[in-house]
């Protein structure tokens, strides 16, 4: 995938070195496609970002996630370009190009994890490795039409891999169906501390779903009513303890006040030369007051504590992923900060409550894709992934 191969310049063309996997296990035959925050031995590794990239070095180890899959048997085929310094919803990266959408061409791919997800849509691999920290792959899933999961927070590991905001980053992955999700899910994680029973509690976010745009609202219910009645009475419930403005601003400066502390440093030090909404999330971080974040961190807690409460062991919560379908291209610098604005209002309460989400490909909006979104309790991950597929061929929307 060095290659003219790669038409929606989802890989970062770096030449190739050879990356060992085990000849046989539960992912071979798969290929992997890695984003290139996560160190591979034989690579350097960019961020997204030049001086990033001047100052990495050919890394000597492989990160532990990576690791992960290439010793389940999956097969390394390149690494996928970032937003700078995994700092974006929206995908675009004016340093070295923003990868195509497979799914909207016309519209962007979604962030931070965009060359993943575009990898991904575009069959250039089985499954795309990203990172999420504020919806970095449930975003893109939304966008592309694909399978994408947060794990919950701490639960995989991330060493070797560039932080953004310790608090809230996580890796996840990105898959076309729901068979391959699945084994993955099977492969990467270990028994669940809290799997889900046979028949969960489906609690439907009326006050989520209201976020939705209203193309995209008709179709989201039309899914929910299908779920309804094919699987399970939904139980109507509002996910957003405290407001979604609230929790919007605790989490933005959480992200703030983190992503300063990850990055400042290397910020202060080398001047680079950043994309000015990236420089400004960061400079807004670096100027936050501290009783700002003091408060943050509390709404945080108060969120975590009811929402994990709402949920108990048997509860999984559906809501849209974002709004609607990806901006397009052509949006104005100032469209893609509101449309980034408003998506964070639903992506924030896995971050801010540390629990798992699915997002499922299911319905269209504007003839582009977008997900519906399962959240479950801190530790129910493999049983939320296979919940999830079970809910998409219940949706049963054809996307593609």
């Amino acid at each position: 995938m060095f290659d003219a191969d790669d038409a929606v310049h989802a890989f970062v063309p770096y030449p190739p070195a050879p990356v060992a996997h085990a000849t046989s296990g539960p992912l071979s035959g798969l290929t992997l496609a890695v984003k290139d925050i996560f160190d591979v031995a034989g690579y350097p590794t960019g961020c997204g970002q030049p001086t990033k990239l001047a100052i990495s070095g050919i890394k000597t180890a492989t990160a532990p996630i990576v690791r992960r899959f290439l010793d389940a048997g999956a097969a390394f085929v390149g690494k996928t370009h970032t937003v700078e310094l995994a700092y974006s919803l929206n995908g675009i990266n004016t340093h070295f190009g923003t990868p195509i959408n497979p799914a909207a061409p016309d519209r962007v791919p979604g962030g931070s994890s965009s060359g993943s997800a575009a990898a991904t849509a575009a069959r250039l691999c089985d499954i795309g490795l990203g990172s999420d920290t504020g919806g970095s792959v449930r975003g893109p899933a939304s966008y592309c039409g694909l399978f994408g999961i947060r794990p919950t927070h701490g639960r995989l590991p991330l060493a070797m891999t560039m932080p953004l905001a310790d608090s809230l980053d996580t890796p996840g992955w990105f898959a076309r169906d729901g068979k391959v999700f699945e084994r993955v899910a099977a492969a990467i994680f270990d028994a669940d501390s809290v799997p889900l029973p046979a028949e969960p509690r489906l609690l439907k976010a009326t006050d989520c779903f209201a976020l939705a745009h209203d193309g995209a609202r008709d179709a989201i219910e039309a899914v929910a009513g299908r779920i309804d009645t094919m699987m399970a009475p939904l139980v109507e419930t509002r996910a957003a303890h405290g407001g979604f403005d609230a929790l919007y601003w605790a989490f933005r400066r959480v992200q703030g006040a983190d992503a300063w502390q990850s990055h400042g440093d290397f910020i202060n030090r080398w001047k680079p030369a950043l994309m000015p909404a990236i420089e400004d999330r960061f400079f807004y971080g670096r100027d936050l007051p501290k009783a700002e974040v003091k408060d943050a961190v509390a709404v945080r807690k108060a969120f975590r504590t009811a929402f994990r409460a709402m949920l108990g062991g048997d509860g999984v919560l559906l809501l849209p992923t974002v709004p609607g379908a990806a901006p397009r291209l052509d949006a104005t610098p100032e469209d893609l900060e509101a449309d980034r604005a408003q998506a964070l209002r639903l992506l924030c309460l896995a971050g801010l409550s540390g629990c798992p989400q699915v997002s499922i490909p299911v319905a269209l909006d504007q003839g582009a894709p977008f997900g519906l979104s399962l959240i479950g309790p801190p530790g129910s991950d493999l049983s939320l992934v296979r919940l999830a597929v079970r809910v998409a061929k219940a949706a049963a929307v054809r996307i593609a």
